[in-house]
């Protein structure tokens, strides 16, 4: 799971932000007042943020955003204050939320849609940790390319964060999962989050892995968010038809891809998939966030939390 940063507490007229201006060309931490919330907004007073590799590919000029720019997408805390418009949140409840710049914050202004409730017994940090990668691993499973039972997938990355999630969900839906990883310690772990087959990159190619594997069909889909290391042998690992879902380019961006070099390979689908399409609202933000991990459930996930949602 992704690291958790601990807000300590302040008064809640004025906020302590990490931002990042034009001027200065490094993080600095700045104390400032809060601005009240607008229609459609609450207020939160951060416990805890979530860390996550977007947040370094921001600080490293990889995505592009205007300055000044406090950091951080996803959180947890409670509402200190509710604009115009806001009636299903009140005041003193605790949530979660995702996609509100400013987490690395002691408070923050976040759009009500994007907010979630937290029941009694989920804490903070937990909920800051998960919200991100497991309604990714959910969408990517569900939605992007729905597994079934009888379908392989290859998940990259499978002891990361998001990737245990994937592997967890895709075992759910009955799928076998071929996990790729960068050391033996990671296979334990991608193999305890029920990956059927583990290959480590340094050891064999996962492209030949896969053909030996699956006897030279290939997987149904592959997930991908490694990006530029991994893109083409991805390609190769597919059986024709099958999908490739980039989600990510940690080890660097693909690089435009010609279609007809699909064609001449072999027919494939490729998508490049994000999170904020597949919540695209209010209901669709709570309903996928029921249903992965049951953040907040009060029992283990079930198949039926990962089986019925396919839009």
């Amino acid at each position: 799971m992704q690291q958790i940063v601990l807000i300590s507490e302040r008064q809640p007229c004025k906020r302590s932000a990490c931002i990042r201006t034009a001027a200065r060309k490094r993080w600095c931490s700045r104390n400032c007042h809060c601005l009240p919330p607008v229609r459609g907004q609450v207020l939160v007073e951060v416990k805890a943020a979530g860390v996550n590799l977007f947040d370094t590919q921001l600080r490293s000029g990889l995505y592009k955003r205007d300055l000044p720019l406090t950091l951080g997408l996803e959180g947890a805390g409670i509402v200190q204050a509710n604009g115009p418009g806001v009636g299903d949140i009140a005041v003193g409840d605790r949530v979660a939320f995702i996609f509100a710049a400013g987490s690395y914050a002691t408070h923050t202004l976040v759009a009500a849609e994007r907010v979630v409730p937290l029941p009694v017994g989920v804490g903070f940090d937990d909920a800051a940790a998960v919200l991100l990668q497991g309604l990714t691993a959910h969408y990517l499973a569900t939605s992007t390319f729905a597994l079934a039972p009888g379908m392989t997938c290859l998940v990259h990355s499978a002891a990361g964060g998001c990737g245990i999630l994937l592997c967890q969900i895709a075992k759910i839906r009955g799928a076998e999962v071929i996990g790729a990883v960068s050391t033996p310690a990671k296979a334990d772990i991608a193999r305890e989050a029920g990956a059927d087959h583990v290959v480590v990159y340094a050891a064999e190619d996962f492209a030949e892995a896969v053909k030996r594997i699956t006897r030279g069909r290939g997987v149904d889909v592959v997930y991908d968010a490694v990006g530029l290391d991994t893109y083409i042998r991805s390609m190769n690992s597919l059986r024709a038809r099958g999908t490739l879902a980039l989600y990510g380019e940690a080890s660097g961006l693909v690089p435009p891809i010609d279609p007809r070099e699909l064609l001449f390979r072999k027919p494939l689908f490729l998508t490049r998939t994000g999170l904020d399409h597949y919540i695209a609202d209010r209901n669709e933000l709570r309903s996928r966030n029921r249903r992965h991990l049951r953040l907040g459930g009060a029992r283990p996930p079930q198949a039926e939390d990962f089986c019925d949602l396919q839009s």
